[in-house]
C-alpha cells in the first residue's frame, strides 16, 4: 500500500479531550468551507437507494460532522422525507449527544453507547458512512469494517477529502499552509468558545496540531489501489463493490461504496 501510517495528536490516548473537541470543531468548519455536505449528497443517495431502511448510521461521528447537514438536504428535497440519522462512534462525543438528543427531533440521534465500526449490532440497518475517518484504520482494522457490512448485507460509503496520489513529501509542504489557515477560518467556527480563540491567536498550539495531523491524514488517506487490496476477497454473487474520485473543492475526493448486489 502507498499510505503510511504515521500518527496523529488527535489519536493519541493521552491528548487531552478539550483540544481535540476544539479541533474536530475546527475540522467541522473545514467540511462547510469545502462543501463537503454538498459532495456527499449524491452518494448518499446512491448509497440510500442501495439500503432496506432510510436511515443513516454514521460511523466515527465525533462531534457531529457533515451528515448532519447531507441529511438535512435530503429531507428537505422531497426524495427522502422518512429519513434518520444516527451519530455514532466508538468514544462518543457525549456533550455533542446530549445537545443533539435533547433537541428532541426523533429523526437526528446521537448513540450514546460506545459503536465500534467493526461489530455493528445487526438491529441498526441502513446506509453505514464513515466520512474522513477510514484513514485512522490500519489496514487489517478497515478490512473488518468492510467485512462486518458485506456479513450484515448493508450498504457502506467510505469518503474522503483528500487524494493521496501526489508523491507523498509534497504533503508535508501544505504544513505551513494549513497553519496559516487556521487564523482565517477560526473566526467561523460554531459553536466558538475563548480556549478555540487563544489557543489559535494567543498561544497557537491548536494551528500546530491541525497542521500537522491534516499533513498526517493525507498520507494516510486510502489510494484506490489501497481500496482495491483492501475489498480483495470481500466480492461475491450477493455483494459488490464501487470506487472512484469526484471534484471538489481543494481538489478530488475519494470514494468507496459498497452495497448488496440486489439494490444494483
Amino acid at each position: 500500500m502507498k499510505r503510511i501510517h504515521l500518527f496523529e495528536f488527535e489519536d493519541m490516548p493521552w491528548f487531552p479531550d478539550w483540544i481535540r473537541v476544539l479541533m474536530t470543531r475546527y475540522i467541522m468548519t473545514f467540511h462547510r468551507v469545502l462543501d463537503t455536505p454538498g459532495i456527499l449528497e449524491e452518494l448518499v443517495e446512491k448509497g440510500l437507494q442501495r439500503s432496506e431502511a432510510t436511515r443513516i448510521i454514521d460511523l466515527c461521528s465525533g462531534s457531529g460532522g457533515p451528515m448532519l447537514e447531507v441529511a438535512e438536504k435530503l429531507k428537505t428535497s422531497g426524495k427522502f422525507p422518512d429519513l434518520k440519522l444516527m451519530l455514532s462512534d466508538l468514544y462518543p462525543d457525549q456533550e455533542a449527544a446530549r445537545s443533539l438528543n435533547q433537541k428532541g427531533d426523533e429523526s437526528v440521534t446521537y448513540l450514546i453507547d460506545s459503536l465500534d465500526a467493526t461489530q455493528v449490532r445487526k438491529g441498526l440497518v441502513g446506509l453505514r458512512t464513515m466520512v474522513s475517518s477510514m484513514h485512522h484504520m490500519k489496514p487489517e482494522v478497515a478490512k473488518k469494517i468492510l467485512n462486518n457490512a458485506k456479513v450484515a448485507h448493508q450498504p457502506i460509503l467510505i469518503f474522503e477529502i483528500s487524494d493521496n496520489t501526489p508523491p507523498i513529501f509534497l504533503w508535508w509542504l501544505a504544513i505551513p499552509f494549513a497553519f496559516i489557515m487556521t487564523f482565517f477560518v477560526t473566526p467561523i467556527v460554531r459553536p466558538i468558545s475563548w480556549q478555540q480563540l487563544v489557543f489559535t491567536y494567543l498561544i497557537p498550539i491548536l494551528p500546530f496540531f491541525i497542521a500537522w495531523d491534516g499533513a498526517v491524514s493525507n498520507a494516510r488517506t486510502y489510494t484506490l489501489d489501497d481500496m482495491e487490496e483492501l475489498i480483495r476477497g470481500l466480492s461475491d454473487g450477493d455483494y459488490g463493490w464501487e470506487m472512484g474520485k469526484v471534484k471538489g473543492k481543494g481538489g478530488k475526493k475519494l470514494y468507496l461504496l459498497g452495497s448488496p448486489k440486489h439494490f444494483l
